[in-house]
């Protein structure tokens, strides 16, 4: 016998020597996954990359202030030099839609793309169970471990990963409630033991949850917790490319014997490597399951399997439950279903583009005095009263003008010096308009109320109203 067929027996002896260990999840046991190299492991890693900004985010600054903050109690947004209040909250709402149909998007061309890279469930899972695999060894060592009687040695390594574990969904829960309150602040706030007791609450809530979440229930918060896993069988059809196994080429299924294929059986030697890396424990080879979270990590075992056999890749891969069966599949981007998701979507990101582009950091509303709608002066004057409405969404104290516009000789009361607008708020005025009584030639007039800023002449709001006279 050849070296080359020695080494070949004896990678395929490796593959079957832990095949045993691998079965599919019935929940009754922890998972612990195999780690294999492979491109879709790298896609999953610079997925995770992602999530770096929510760590560093609340720590950028902008001219002095922290870029991006979410204050609650201020009811207000700053994202750099934009600040959004509660009457821009649509965008907010736009913004929901657009990702929420992104995500119908990709699951309806790709499957739980976002659950397999993206998620901070999945992510957070993949960093403690790195952490798991370098301290307590690889998962048949792990089982083992687990089952074996408390020692020393046992309780100083399931120590040193809980206060892993621990550090890290602390650190989770700080970063979240940074984005809320000034970041900076809230450390000193936290160390000095000053903080609010909404700030303790919410660290030790995001603490706990992302230390049970992530540590102990970890996959099966995808298989009973999380909705999507319900809701994606109607996202989902035959035309969809996902993570799926080849059963034309790999079925009948069998062992390889003395390193060869048996004749007569398909590319699937039954080493349960699929089952191995799943981070939810299900058998890609059973169909699509609600489990499978499509990180296609299975393909990347699959695929190494492949090459050690001398076979092709392939035998699990990105492909639709029509195309196996050899039906015809239309272009990914022509399917009826995803023409109207992307209908929604461009109709969305229009709506925000136009609201970013129309929001000021100036707004004016007026509101025409109802008791009584107009007064006759003793000149023969017709005047009418306003209460307007100031808003400024700038960080700063600002004085602004008021003038009228639209409606020739009327006189404009009240306005004659700028008046205060204060940061974040709404600041109500009173001012009055007068016309002549010859100059009415109906019973109603629009006007225009013109707002705009002493220090930045670039910020203007214009409200139309209606100036109101006998018929």
């Amino acid at each position: 016998m050849s070296q080359e067929q020695d080494q070949h027996n004896l990678v395929v002896e490796e593959l079957y020597a832990e095949s045993h260990e691998w079965h599919v999840n019935a929940g009754e046991e922890t998972i612990h996954a195999k780690r294999i190299q492979g491109k879709f492991r790298t896609l999953k890693w610079l997925a995770a990359a992602t999530w770096v900004l929510f760590f560093i985010g609340p720590y950028m600054r902008w001219n002095g202030d922290q870029a991006i903050l979410f204050d609650i109690p201020g009811r207000q947004y700053h994202i750099f030099d934009l600040t959004i209040l509660p009457q821009d909250v649509w965008m907010l709402s736009l913004v929901l839609l657009f990702f929420a149909i992104l995500l119908a998007v990709v699951t309806t061309l790709f499957g739980r793309v976002y659950c397999g890279f993206f998620c901070f469930q999945t992510i957070w899972v993949d960093a403690f169970t790195w952490i798991e695999g370098k301290l307590e060894g690889a998962p048949g060592k792990r089982r083992k471990l687990d089952k074996a009687p408390l020692t020393l040695n046992k309780f100083w390594i399931k120590a040193q990963k809980h206060f892993a574990w621990l550090l890290i969904s602390a650190f989770t829960g700080l970063s979240f409630v940074a984005w809320f309150t000034d970041a900076f602040q809230l450390w000193v706030d936290y160390m000095t033991l000053s903080a609010s007791a909404t700030e303790w609450g919410t660290l030790a809530l995001f603490t706990a949850g992302t230390y049970i979440l992530a540590g102990f229930l970890r996959e099966q918060t995808c298989l009973w917790l999380c909705p999507y896993a319900r809701i994606q069988a109607v996202m989902l059809d035959r035309e969809s490319l996902i993570p799926t196994y080849d059963f034309n080429r790999g079925e009948p299924r069998g062992r390889l014997s003395k390193g060869e294929t048996v004749e007569g059986n398909g590319d699937c030697i039954d080493c349960n490597q699929c089952v191995a890396v799943c981070p939810t424990g299900v058998d890609i080879r059973g169909g699509l399951d609600e489990g499978c979270i499509t990180c296609a990590l299975c393909i990347d075992a699959c695929d190494l399997v492949m090459d050690k056999i001398h076979k092709p890749r392939g035998l699990i891969r990105y492909e639709s439950i029509d195309a196996l069966e050899g039906k015809h599949v239309p272009p990914l981007m022509k399917r009826s279903r995803v023409l109207v998701y992307i209908i929604i979507m461009t109709l969305a990101f229009g709506g925000i583009i136009y609201g970013l582009l129309n929001i000021s950091g100036l707004e004016i509303k007026v509101l025409h005095e109802r008791q009584p709608l107009y007064v006759m002066l003793s000149n023969g004057s017709i005047q009418n009263k306003y209460e307007l409405k100031i808003l400024n969404k700038t960080h700063d104290d600002m004085y602004v003008t008021v003038t009228t516009g639209g409606l020739d000789g009327v006189e404009l009361i009240g306005a004659e010096e700028p008046f205060l607008a204060r940061p974040g708020k709404v600041t109500p005025y009173t001012v009055y308009l007068r016309l002549p009584r010859r100059e009415m030639d109906g019973s109603s007039l629009s006007v225009y109320f013109q707002l705009q800023g002493v220090e930045q002449p670039e910020l203007r709001s214009t409200y139309e109203s209606m100036f109101l006279g006998p018929r």
